[in-house]
């Protein structure tokens, strides 16, 4: 409301509730005395501190967000702020001191029960909501909520209604995003995190608690490394991106391992989103941190993953046999059967055939080089030139467990390898995971294939150990087109 409104009214001191004359403050009331006014008396009265108040108070209810009247016990406008006039488009000096609201910010015709509907704040306690429609200067009409309550006088007795009133799309939308708020941090079925300017978690909702492994309010403060092992530092690069830059336009998959003291958790894929906040209050745009929703896709992920890789290896062997068709040797089809088997699988490669009747030192038969992969520079694998002696593969090595249970073996230095761990089965440096699968060919045992991999690799698993098999029924049907290997 205008300032020369507020002065007219009566000081919050005061708690008196009286209305403004239309001329606003001072205007129709005498001086106090001739000689006063006219600057006649010896001293001048002290300020008065009502003054201050009436001040105070006109300057409060024109900093208000909402627009607010209020009416006296007779229904005259005794007060009008700012947001009220920007809404309807009367001014406080043309809305102050009108005996109500009708033809002017009502119509006619819903005046009565406009202003019955304001005036029952005086009969019932506390605030009473309704919806109308009111007008504005140009003659548009406004739908607006409006909260009313009686003002009380000293003696506790109704002496007039305020009414404070906003347009219902305006409130629509506030209590649509409190609404939204609140389910997104109760009911919602993906993670919900505020991450402050400090990275450390704000606010969690249920279900991020549970992702996280920790309560609601042990996440709280926090730094990400207490919650996170693995990935921590894409997430922090992330968020401070995000606060520097803004929103991103797409969302981002992170991979992350939780912080556990009990056993090694398994790596996740968290889907996620990433919103900066900034206050609405703040001239400028502040960041206040950043909203971080994710979901956990690992599973899904996973299958993704299973099937791209399915169908790069049905490729793989599809080419292979194509590539292996033009060979007029067969061990040379052998050859290419392993390096197709290689890409994206292994680092290295090894082809021994059941030698000429001969039998290692523990009896089992022995094992003849026949194709092995390049060790150093990568390149093709090449047939190794039959000179007969059987590889000295020691007591329990792979392949000879291979030979004896006609199936794949699968190997693995451990997470502390162990010097000479690859030398001591003739298999070059830098090997700490192998798997060897059997070959075999109309019932016969011709040999084994060995595939290798270093340490930048995962170990093999058993779906590795079904593809190498694939790979190996082909190796042996050109093994014994060859001829070489007797069998067993």
């Amino acid at each position: 409301m205008a300032a020369s409104s507020s002065s007219s009214s009566s000081s919050s001191s005061s708690h008196r509730f009286e209305p403004v004359p239309p001329g606003g403050p001072g205007r129709g009331s005498p001086p106090a005395d001739d000689a006063r006014a006219d600057g006649l008396t010896g001293e001048e009265p002290d300020p008065q501190p009502d003054s201050e108040d009436s001040g105070l108070l006109a300057a409060l209810l024109d900093g208000m967000d909402a627009a607010l009247c209020a009416f006296g016990a007779d229904g005259s406008v005794t007060h009008w702020n700012r947001e009220a006039e920007r809404i309807l488009g009367w001014s406080a000096a043309e809305a102050v001191g009108r005996p109500g609201l009708a033809g002017w910010a009502v119509r006619k015709e819903d005046a009565d029960e406009v202003e019955e509907r304001l005036l029952a704040a005086t009969r019932s306690p506390g605030r009473q909501v309704h919806e109308f429609a009111l007008l504005t200067k140009d003659g548009r009409r406004v739908l607006v909520r409006t909260q009313s309550s009686a003002v009380l006088g000293p003696d506790g007795r109704a002496a007039g209604v305020y009414c404070a009133f906003s347009e219902v799309h305006t409130q629509i939308d506030l209590e649509r995003s409190i609404a939204l708020s609140e389910a997104l941090f109760v009911d919602a079925s993906w993670g919900v995190v505020l991450v402050d300017a400090d990275l450390r978690p704000a606010v969690v909702n249920a279900h991020a608690a549970r992702a996280l492994g920790m309560g609601r309010t042990a996440v709280l403060g926090r730094p990400l490394g207490d919650l996170l092992t693995q990935g921590v530092e894409e997430l922090e690069s992330a968020l401070t991106h995000v606060l520097a830059e803004g929103t991103p336009p797409a969302a981002a998959e992170l991979w992350v391992t939780l912080r556990s003291d009990e056993a090694e958790q398994p790596r996740r894929c968290w889907r996620s989103g990433f919103l900066r906040l900034a206050s609405p209050l703040a001239e400028e745009a502040v960041p206040l941190g950043v909203g971080w929703l994710f979901q956990d896709v690992t599973d899904a992920k996973r299958t993704e993953q299973e099937g791209s890789l399915l169908r790069f290896r049905a490729q793989q062997l599809h080419r292979a046999g194509r590539a292996a068709g033009e060979c007029e040797d067969p061990m040379e089809a052998a050859a290419v059967h392993l390096d197709f088997a290689l890409a994206g699988f292994a680092d290295h490669g090894l082809i021994d055939v059941v030698g000429g009747g001969g039998e290692a030192g523990d009896g089992a038969p022995a094992l003849v080089r026949a194709v092995a992969s390049p060790a150093g520079a990568p390149g093709p694998s090449e047939a190794v030139p039959p000179t007969g002696i059987p590889v000295a593969y020691g007591a329990g090595h792979p392949a000879a467990q291979a030979l004896e249970r006609c199936g794949s073996v699968r190997a693995g230095a451990g997470p502390a390898v162990a010097e000479g761990w690859a030398a001591a089965r003739k298999w070059p440096d830098g090997t700490v995971h192998g798997l060897c699968v059997v070959l075999r060919s109309r019932g016969r045992t011709l040999g084994v294939a060995t595939f290798l991999r270093g340490p930048s690799r995962r170990p093999f698993d058993r779906a590795d150990a079904a593809y190498a098999e694939d790979v190996a029924s082909r190796i042996a049907a050109a093994l014994d087109l060859a001829g070489g290997p007797a069998g067993r």
